[in-house]
């Protein structure tokens, strides 16, 4: 591991400056936070491209054997690195892991539609990525040499691969604020009286002991006009909705925009984290209107009691990968305030059982309990009777996976993905018993309202 420190320099406009290359990655704290919104990560010109569709894995088009998760081991086994605390993130696989990779993993009902944008895996290997510490406030550039192997040629690769970046970074100033492309035309596959008929479907199998709690959402499509930038509309939604997990990535034929307020997963040496959400509560202009919500969210019987139950689904999860009685829940419904929302958010913790990784982890708990319902495969099934469309990314996570082995995922939501003539958001909420089918569909519009303002 080779690095180098810069001036300096804003994520955004690191990220602008190497958008020239290929394969351009920005995983952004757009929204600040000591813990959770502490770093970002900018990455280009990866080395190598992983991909998982139809069932069959491909590492720059060459077919990989085994299923998903064994293959990719496989190819991210020749560039293993030792862990460096001062290193948090020494490059790596970047991209993200469609909510529809679940029927790899499980028994489930196939959805009725399936645009076939996205892959069901989509990562890319960097070799040499930007690490901003917004709380230092400081910027760093790590070079790892591969996909060279011997100790020299890693070197030379790695030298010359800093003083790329470096130079491409030099005086890099924020991109000026550019235009909306004005209103678009949303369409989704719900009006409101099916969502709410879809929320009844959701009760009347509660009633019947199918489940406790499903996860339902909308489809929105949207066709861009000619000449849109979708980098200028991340940037804008950034500001219209910062979060911690926020991230934008470039692949062949496809961008994702995202800013997720929730982590799917991380592992870091042996420790897991998961921070579910449930419970949404819109926020209000007015100060005092705005606490009322904030303190009517936390006290809400439905929100705790639908919070809960997904604490208990990851909890479950988590204890198939996790050392017996290491798992716990340091924070059961904490308030959190977003810029359109309030949220109930949960911490769930455990220690990673020895001889397993952070593959194993990924593969044991995907997709994340928080955007199914409980239990999770029989949720899985109501889910794709009742919505139709695939949700593709939505759902899924997004995130990066380090050559140490350690990894941190969010889940997708508040996340558009666009290819060159269409955007694709998608909105949803848990319905549990309580659930009023009215509420339950104007929160799927208050999580997609920020998104929508980014591009008008």
């Amino acid at each position: 591991m080779w690095t180098r420190d810069l001036p300096p320099i804003d994520a955004i406009a690191a990220a602008a400056r190497l958008r020239s290359l290929p394969g351009l990655a920005l995983l952004d704290s757009a929204m600040r936070h000591d813990a959770l919104g502490r770093l970002s990560v900018v990455a280009a010109d990866p080395f190598a491209r992983f991909r998982f569709r139809d069932g069959q894995a491909t590492l720059d088009g060459r077919p990989v054997p085994g299923g998903p998760f064994e293959a990719l081991r496989t190819c991210l086994a020749p560039y293993r690195l030792p862990a460096d605390p001062a290193q948090p993130f020494p490059g790596g696989a970047i991209g993200y892991f469609a909510y529809d990779l679940g029927a790899s993993l499980e028994k489930v009902a196939a959805p009725a539609r399936r645009a076939g944008v996205t892959d069901d895996i989509a990562l890319d290997l960097y070799d040499t990525v930007l690490v901003v510490d917004h709380a230092a406030g400081t910027a760093r550039l790590l070079a790892t040499g591969f996909p060279e192997t011997t100790p020299e040629a890693r070197e030379a690769k790695a030298q010359a691969r800093l003083a790329q970046f470096a130079e491409r970074l030099k005086d890099a100033a924020a991109p000026r604020r550019d235009e909306a492309c004005g209103t678009l035309a949303w369409r989704s596959n719900f009006d409101r009286q099916d969502y709410e008929k879809a929320v009844e479907t959701v009760r009347d199998y509660i009633r019947a002991g199918d489940i406790y709690q499903a996860n339902i959402a909308q489809r929105f499509t949207a066709d861009l006009p000619d000449g849109f930038d979708p980098f200028a509309l991340y940037r804008r939604l950034r500001e219209t909705n910062p979060a911690t997990f926020g991230a934008y990535q470039e692949f062949d034929g496809l961008t994702v925009a995202s800013s997720s307020p929730e982590r799917f997963v991380r592992l870091d040496g042996r420790h897991v984290e998961t921070r579910p959400i449930k419970g949404t509560a819109k926020r209000q202009s007015d100060p005092e209107e705005d606490r009322a919500a904030a303190e009517g969210l936390a006290a809400s019987a439905k929100d705790r009691a639908e919070n809960v139950m997904i604490v208990d689904l990851l909890r479950n999860d988590l204890s198939r990968v996790c050392e017996p009685g290491s798992v716990a829940v340091p924070v059961l419904c904490g308030l959190e305030t977003y810029a359109g929302v309030h949220h109930l958010v949960s911490v769930v913790t455990g220690t990673l059982r020895d001889g397993l990784d952070g593959l194993d982890l990924l593969e044991r708990t995907f997709p994340g309990g928080s955007i199914t319902g409980a239990p999770k495969i029989r949720a899985m099934d109501i889910i794709a009777e009742i919505e139709g469309d695939a949700r593709e990314i939505y759902c899924g996570a997004i995130g990066r996976i380090g050559f140490d082995g350690d990894l941190d995922t969010s889940i997708a939501i508040r996340t558009v993905f666009m290819d060159e003539s269409t955007a694709v958001l998608q909105a949803g909420g848990g319905v549990t018993l309580l659930s009023e089918p009215g509420p339950e569909y104007d929160e799927t519009l208050a999580k997609a309202e920020r998104v929508f303002r980014a591009f008008a």
